[in-house]
């Protein structure tokens, strides 16, 4: 299945304050996660929004309803649970 991805505004600011490697690199796994949430995609349990995608020390945390990826917020690892 093919997915829609959406930003939200704090997504956006978190992205514009990487590094140009480091953005270019999770906005190429994000694209990559459209076909079939590819990547190392987790489900998770007790945390707000339900899903996240690890680049490397980066967490993209995000949402699935349907066949749109919402995605929330994109931190490092050491704050992406609190």
């Amino acid at each position: 299945m093919k997915y829609d991805v959406v930003f939200k505004p704090a997504a956006v600011r978190d992205l514009e304050a990487l590094d140009g490697p480091v953005a270019r690199r999770i906005l190429s796994k994000i694209e990559a996660m459209r076909d079939d949430l590819a990547g190392d995609v987790k489900r998770l349990t007790k945390h707000t929004p339900g899903w996240r995608l690890r680049v490397g020390d980066w967490r993209v945390l995000f949402d699935v309803a349907g066949r749109l990826i919402t995605v929330w917020r994109i931190v490092h690892r050491s704050q992406a649970y609190d």
